[in-house]
């Protein structure tokens, strides 16, 4: 039994036949996959596209999907194993995971980390939890990465550009008022590097590296599968000629958990929204965000209100690539 937790578990061919099937399901293809089955959506935290997008897509397949406030309307967990629940969760995900395999045919789990201590929350581990103690395939609807989001970015890029191969993808820190979560970058870098794509990371200071798993891992997809990941600070040289920008804003990991140390390695980064200047700077890049996105904060009106812009289809995209993902983890050998 398969999970779907982090595109660095699948290989491109198995990524692109996700993407290909999604494009198959928006161009009218219909599947009952789900038909008499049901997924549990757990949220954590915040959503508007994933929740939507997921209902909607296990309905259009038969499906039945039950969303549950984990954060308010269920019981509160605890995921440590040999915890002693002395404090405020009331049940263990030992327990929570082996009564929902019971009822439901797949768990889709948003858990945001809480920014507190980046050596325990790199590990992932409520979702860790839940896909060690289930007996039904997990889905990762934002953790520490994002899958999903980063399969829509794929195929919104594709439809667009054609082959990605060896295009230059350049995912740029944008300003934000407040640290954020680094899964979207963290999945951007993935998913650019697994499909050979030459990767310029652009952050206002090297402190803004993102975790060495993801660079990591980057490196090596890059050096099976053609294409490169570079660190840069320099604006100018970043844009020039890039095919593709990408934009994220995330805290700084060295200042995890003590952010106001942050505050002058975030204001070296004031002036990296982007603007129409910057993209001129590229060979007629495409633009994107995961959205929700601060307008004038991290890109310019006059960019999000482009042709270039790709944030609406990359949304639209969630649908069709999350029923891919639910059809091809319900269809394994052994869901009930």
């Amino acid at each position: 039994m398969r999970h779907f937790l982090s595109t660095a578990d699948w290989t491109r061919p198995e990524l692109q036949g996700l993407l290909d099937r999604a494009s198959a399901f928006k161009s009218g293809t219909v599947s009952r996959a789900l038909e008499g089955k049901s997924i549990a959506l757990l949220f954590f935290n915040p959503s508007l596209r994933t929740r939507t997008s997921f209902d909607i897509g296990a309905n259009k397949m038969g499906g039945h999907a039950i969303v549950l406030d984990a954060k308010g309307a269920t019981w509160p967990l605890e995921f440590a194993d040999g915890a002693v629940m002395d404090g405020t969760a009331e049940e263990h995900v030992r327990e929570a995971a082996r009564v929902l395999s019971s009822y439901v045919d797949l768990i889709a789990i948003r858990c945001f980390p809480e920014f507190k201590d980046w050596p325990s929350e790199r590990e992932d581990p409520m979702i860790s939890a839940f896909a060690k103690h289930s007996t039904v395939p997990v889905i990762n609807m934002e953790t520490i990465v994002h899958p999903c989001q980063e399969l829509a970015m794929m195929l919104a890029l594709q439809e667009r550009i054609g082959a990605v191969q060896d295009k230059t993808f350049l995912l740029t820190w944008v300003p934000h008022p407040k640290p954020l979560n680094t899964a979207v970058a963290n999945s951007a870098l993935l998913m650019a590097a697994k499909f050979g794509m030459n990767v310029r990371l652009l952050v206002p200071d090297e402190r803004y590296r993102l975790d060495e798993r993801y660079m990591g891992a980057a490196e090596r997809f890059t050096a099976e599968g053609g294409g490169s990941v570079t660190v840069m600070t320099d604006v100018e040289a970043a844009y020039s000629g890039a095919d593709a920008v990408y934009a994220k804003s995330w805290g700084a990991l060295p200042f995890y958990g003590h952010w106001d140390d942050e505050a002058p390695f975030r204001a070296k980064g004031r002036d990296f929204m982007i603007t129409p200047d910057k993209m001129a700077l590229t060979n007629n890049a495409t633009v994107s965000h995961c959205l929700p996105m601060r307008r004038n904060v991290k890109i310019a009106d006059a960019v999000v209100d482009s042709p270039a812009f790709l944030g609406i289809e990359e949304a639209a995209n969630r649908l069709p690539v999350q029923q891919a993902v639910m059809e091809a983890l319900a269809n394994q050998g052994g869901v009930k």
